[in-house]
């Protein structure tokens, strides 16, 4: 039987992403896992893509962009409270905070996130 979960949202880091970002864990079920994410102000992550999940992410705080690349196409996106995107698995992908404060958003990984060696790094869009 499968048991309910509550959780809050914590000040310690989790673990650091591949990516670079500060992961704070949420919830974890068969399907899918959440997490919150954190990039510092001025920060631009490393690129990455991941072999096998897909991710959704939903802005909280924090102005930004996101690059990423899938099967020829290509797009640079706006980032800030209230955008929800999506990353298919194989999604070339590399974000940067361009605000002041902290970019934050919630990361829903479906299924769970499987571990360090699912991200594999690419070439930086941004240097």
């Amino acid at each position: 039987m499968q048991k309910f979960a509550t959780m809050s949202l914590h000040d310690q880091v989790d673990e650091i992403a591949p990516d670079g970002a500060e992961i704070r864990l949420l919830s974890r079920i068969h399907g899918g896992s959440v997490c919150h994410c954190t990039l510092a102000a001025g920060v631009t992550s490393r690129a990455v893509r991941h072999k096998s999940v897909e991710e959704i992410w939903y802005f909280l705080n924090g102005e930004g962009e996101i690059w990423r690349r899938l099967s020829g196409h290509e797009s640079i996106a706006a980032v800030r409270p209230g955008v929800c995107l999506t990353l298919p698995p194989g999604t070339h992908f590399q974000f940067r905070n361009t605000g002041t404060g902290p970019l934050s958003f919630l990361c829903v990984t479906i299924p769970p996130w499987p571990g360090k060696k699912e991200a594999v790094r690419v070439k930086d869009y941004w240097v």
